[in-house]
């Protein structure tokens, strides 16, 4: 009897062990590692919540950034040939340069259309190169117009040659003039007159 009571004993504590046991490992264990884990993940998602809410307390400045950005990229669209394609730009260059000619009272004796240059990020440099008859005054009045002009144009290898030794006041100037398109750029609503000087 007494050995049986020993032996329950035995058995009773051996089950009590088996079960903490068993509980330290299913139970403890696993608790212990997810505490440590959110311990470990909570700080960087603390941080991710903070860059997120920096970010969100960002967004009013940076849209009124794009849409200041949109002001001037819509300003400058204005300056750039409107195209839309290369061969619609040089035409439209082409004939702004010929008013401008007209203005400054010299005579377009002969154009013609230079391949397109890609300055990257999709904008094109339309050339035409341009050859006037006109005196020296006419010319640099010319040249001024053309720096003036509301559109955005750059004028490189300006040549400048005497039409005959004993009429050294008839000059033959032949220059490139580039203009710029954006193609996608939309257009302004209304585009202003070729602007010169007036006198």
């Amino acid at each position: 009897m007494l050995g049986s009571r020993r032996e329950r004993a035995l058995i009773g504590v051996a089950v009590v062990v088996v079960a903490l046991l068993l509980g330290y490992v299913y139970v403890v264990e696993p608790l212990r590692d997810w505490s440590q884990s959110l311990t470990e993940v909570i700080p960087a998602r603390e941080k991710t919540l903070e860059r997120r809410r920096a970010f969100v307390a960002q967004r009013p400045g940076l849209e009124a950034e794009l849409t200041e950005a949109n002001k001037l990229l819509a300003q400058r669209a204005a300056r750039w040939l409107q195209g839309p394609t290369p061969p619609l730009a040089a035409s439209e260059l082409q004939t702004l340069v010929k008013d401008l000619a007209v203005q400054a009272g010299a005579e377009v004796r002969s154009e013609r259309i230079l391949p397109l240059i890609d300055r990257g990020e999709g904008l094109q440099e339309v050339p035409i190169e341009i050859t006037v008859a006109s005196n020296l005054r006419e010319t640099v009045r010319l040249l001024y117009d053309l720096a003036h002009t509301s559109k955005t144009l750059t004028v490189q290898d300006v040549k400048v040659r005497v039409v005959s030794v004993g009429q050294p006041r008839d000059l033959l100037t032949t220059f490139t003039v580039s203009g710029y398109l954006l193609p996608g750029a939309q257009a302004p609503a209304a585009q202003e007159p070729p602007k010169g000087s007036r006198g």
